[in-house]
């Protein structure tokens, strides 16, 4: 679903460059991608970091596996096809979102690794900034919480390629950073994010904005 059907079209580079725009704007673009089971805490420390990151003045964006789905989404269903389909537009996006000098944030499952990996591709070809965050929960954990039932939905039978249950979840390999959701709280997650960040020059804030 990604090949280029589009002809007669010529990309058109501005003129305005991505480190003027960076300086003028005092930011520095990046994409944060969140991964894991449902129900790990990817929403949830994303939305804490986001919190804090613009209580700080950083331009953040936060880019939600179910949100996407009512809008830019909303014709893709779960297979496989769709399902990499679905994590290539929003990898588009991210990176449309880091160019732009925000601090992008997605939290998906994107359980296959060569679709993360197209992802960071994709990044890399556009020399940003692609941070992969593991949200690393095991899976007994995920379906205690199971806020929206989900799980119980799937062990039921009523949902059919539930990721974790009857459908792989790929881990990543290689991820800049885990968080173990199991023995840290939310706080202490998006402070190890805010510690990536610092580290990789991107942003230097604290939680207690």
């Amino acid at each position: 679903m990604s090949d280029v059907k589009s002809t007669n079209i010529t990309w058109h580079e501005g003129d305005l460059p991505r480190d003027e725009r960076f300086k003028a704007l005092n930011c520095t673009g990046a994409t944060l991608w969140f991964t894991g089971l449902s129900a790990s805490g990817k929403s949830t420390i994303a939305s804490a970091l986001e919190q804090v990151l613009v209580a700080n003045g950083v331009n953040s964006y936060r880019l939600d596996g179910d949100n996407v789905r009512f809008g830019l989404n909303k014709n893709l269903g779960f297979s496989a096809e769709d399902r990499a389909e679905n994590i290539r537009r929003i990898g588009e996006v991210a990176k449309l979102f880091a160019d732009s000098g925000c601090v992008s944030l997605t939290s998906f499952i994107s359980p296959y690794r060569g679709d993360r990996d197209q992802c960071r591709e994709l990044h890399v070809e556009g020399k940003l900034p692609f941070i992969e965050i593991y949200v690393d929960t095991p899976l007994d954990v995920c379906e205690s919480r199971d806020p929206k039932g989900l799980y119980k939905k799937a062990r039921a039978g009523e949902i059919k390629g539930f990721t974790g249950i009857d459908d792989p979840y790929e881990e990543p390999t290689n991820p800049e950073l885990v968080l173990k959701t199991a023995d840290h709280s939310v706080d202490q997650c998006v402070q190890q994010c805010l510690e990536l960040l610092a580290s990789k020059g991107i942003v230097n804030v604290t939680a207690n904005a």
